[in-house]
């Protein structure tokens, strides 16, 4: 393995987290103050600012609780008015909730963690993603069978300051390996670069989410994939954040905001067709130019695989409850995650990182209401 290149990616990976974290606890003097809270209440109209962790629009959270609440009125039913902003990441959207550029944004908790250590005053105030989405992938025929088998082997991650990387090095840990000295990792970014690199033999594994596998299995591409151990489980990932001076202040608008959103993903997991049509109306892009009679069926599979990942494993619609919420056992064991790769130096004790008290008026809907809603679309 060659150590030096090792140790220079990972000190770059540890200068861009440490600069981007030095920017968010610049920034966080912005998001102080003790002002009262000023949204005016469930009937007052509001506009609220929302970054999207990801550069490009994809069939992920921007179409099953954005594009949905907003083509299927729930926002408006909330008198919401909801304005989009991109970031490069859940680093760069905690960035942009800590500056003032936005309200709320789904961010990877590992963010959220890091970004608190520093002293930047954000919370997570409801869950998104409750299903552990990382997974490693190999070709049918890689002799790569077993955790173990990682060792000495090549590992392509989105990026190395993304959340796979992380995951890469904690799964190799977990596997009994020394992550710094056993793997070596290698940026491959997503689709078809991500799989031109594994054919090629660039890299042996790949360390993605399991939307990023679905859209290159549209393809007719075959992976095989390793087992995630039992200590992946329960660990959260992207939930939503906001800043301290934002909750005070907006408490009724991110109420009405969760709550729409929260319907629109029970929408969406009913009927992730009418989810991805009404995707296509909020984001044009995600056409790329061709007409959505074309790109409906793949794109729809791909969105169906990041719902999985933020609804129940088992049950039924119709069963689905209690969203947003997180215990006490799974941030315990989501910190001990972030601390374990590195995001973090010290365990950062839950009611500092936490508050759920949006949750019990956010759930009160009428979730008949909207299944139905989703079975009569198109």
């Amino acid at each position: 393995m060659k150590q030096s290149s090792r140790r220079g990616a990972g000190a770059t990976r540890l200068g861009v987290a440490a600069a981007a974290l030095a920017a968010l606890l610049a920034l966080s003097a912005c998001a102080g103050g003790s002002e009262p809270s000023t949204d005016g209440g469930p009937d007052t109209p509001a506009t609220l600012g929302l970054a999207i962790p990801s550069a490009v629009m994809a069939p992920k959270e921007e179409v099953a609780t954005y594009a949905v609440g907003d083509s299927e009125g729930y926002f408006s039913q909330e008198k919401l008015k909801v304005d989009v902003i991109n970031t490069d990441g859940s680093v760069a959207a905690v960035q942009a909730v800590a500056s003032g550029s936005a309200d709320i944004a789904p961010a990877d908790a590992g963010a959220i963690l890091a970004a608190r250590e520093k002293g930047v005053p954000v919370k997570a105030v409801g869950g998104l993603v409750r299903n552990w989405p990382w997974r490693m992938a190999v070709l049918p025929d890689s002799g790569i069978t077993s955790p173990a088998d990682l060792k000495g082997k090549r590992i392509g991650v989105i990026s190395l300051a993304s959340g796979s990387a992380i995951f890469a090095r904690a799964y190799a840990a977990d596997a009994g390996l020394d992550a710094a000295e056993d793997i070596d990792l290698l940026p491959v970014g997503v689709g078809a670069q991500a799989l031109s690199a594994l054919e090629a033999g660039k890299v042996d594994v790949l360390a993605l989410f399991t939307q990023a596998y679905t859209t290159i299995e549209n393809t007719g591409t075959e992976f095989r994939y390793l087992d995630n151990s039992a200590a992946f489980e329960g660990i959260r990932s992207l939930t939503f954040a906001v800043t301290e001076k934002t909750l005070r202040e907006k408490k009724d608008v991110l109420t009405r905001y969760l709550r729409a959103s929260y319907k629109a993903l029970l929408f969406s997991a009913v009927n992730p067709g009418a989810a991805m049509r009404d995707g296509y109306r909020a984001f044009p892009q995600l056409l790329a130019g061709k007409k959505a009679a074309d790109r409906v069926a793949d794109d729809t599979k791909t969105l169906e695989a990041w719902i999985k990942t933020a609804v129940p494993v088992t049950g039924e619609p119709e069963g689905f409850r209690d969203w947003g919420a997180i215990g006490d056992e799974e941030w315990r064991k989501t910190v001990a995650y972030t601390r374990t790769s590195g995001q973090i130096t010290k365990d950062v004790p839950v009611p500092e990182l936490w508050d759920g008290s949006l949750l019990q008026d956010a759930n009160d809907f009428d979730p008949a209401a909207v299944i139905e809603k989703a079975k009569a679309a198109g």
